[in-house]
């Protein structure tokens, strides 16, 4: 399994970013996918999930402003990110529970800054 996630850069407060996840080595329509993020000096912490069915949850420092979505044809994840804040800068990831095992893809930075 590899995931691999890309669309990371700076912007200023109240400005909008997109992430992409792109997934290989599963058959991405049957898993959950999940967005995390790791603030500097902070543990990781999950922002988001979506079900296999399409259902999404939300952390509740990103509900209202953030919005995961999934081409499962593509087997891509997205997180469309609004209304970004100095507390939403970290690196992000996105995560599959396969098999018994965890994968992480490699990081995107998103900083915000006020």
């Amino acid at each position: 399994v590899q995931l691999q996630a890309s669309g990371g850069g700076s912007v200023q407060a109240g400005g909008s970013l997109g992430l992409t996840c792109a997934a290989s080595g599963l058959n991405f329509r049957l898993y959950s996918m999940r967005w995390h993020r790791q603030a500097p000096g902070k543990q990781r912490e999950l922002v988001a999930e979506i079900s296999n069915g399409g259902s999404a949850s939300y952390s509740d420092s990103v509900q209202g402003r953030f919005t995961i979505s999934r081409d499962n044809v593509r087997r891509r994840l997205y997180l469309q990110m609004q209304n970004l804040q100095p507390e939403d800068t970290g690196v992000y990831y996105c995560n599959v529970d396969h098999r018994e095992r965890t994968f992480w893809g490699r990081g995107t930075l998103v900083t915000v800054s006020s």
